[in-house]
């Protein structure tokens, strides 16, 4: 997909350059194929950037899911929610709960939904999330935050495999696992 849109970036833009004609009218011309050509790159962009990625996607129970990805935007830098889709009224779970969400955590996707059916299964500390964090303040801080009504499975300590590293589920049943190499 990405060599196709590439081969239609060159052909339009050759075509054009072969077309154009030096008049009046050649600027009007020149910023038409100028918003053609931002028009492709933008697509060739958003393709690149959905073509493959793998999600981390929260199923939550207990219908917190806004809570949760608002807690962890704020938490998070370069972090952004990007679309939030609604239960409407009559539907199966309280109208306004998230039916899907899609937001970014330091710039990995992230996706999320209040489930209306009660599942036999929840959140399991076997499947977390793994931060390499960049130096013992953002550690402490992270872990603090996440901890926080939460229950800490290992406290902030050196085990051997780095120089300090801490395992907390949070107050959303989400695990994750911190480390300071």
């Amino acid at each position: 997909m990405k060599k196709i849109l590439q081969i239609l970036i060159l052909n339009s833009i050759l075509v054009s350059c072969t077309n154009f004609k030096e008049d009046k009218n050649s600027s009007v011309e020149k910023e038409k194929l100028q918003l053609e050509i931002d028009s492709l790159k933008k697509l060739i962009n958003e393709n690149n950037s959905n073509n493959h990625q793998i999600a981390t996607f929260l199923t939550f129970q207990k219908n917190n899911a806004e809570n949760a990805m608002n807690f962890y935007v704020e938490l998070f830098d370069n972090s952004e929610i990007i679309n939030v889709k609604r239960w409407e009224k009559n539907a199966p779970i309280d109208e306004g709960k998230i039916m899907h969400a899609t937001f970014k955590l330091n710039g990995n996707l992230f996706m999320c939904s209040d489930s209306p059916p009660i599942h036999d299964w929840d959140f399991t500390p076997a499947v977390s999330n793994y931060i390499e964090c960049k130096n013992e303040s953002e550690l402490e801080k992270l872990f603090s935050k996440l901890s926080h009504d939460g229950t800490i499975m290992m406290p902030l300590n050196n085990y051997g495999f780095s120089k300090k590293f801490g395992f907390v589920q949070d107050k959303f049943g989400v695990s994750w696992q911190l480390n300071l190499q």
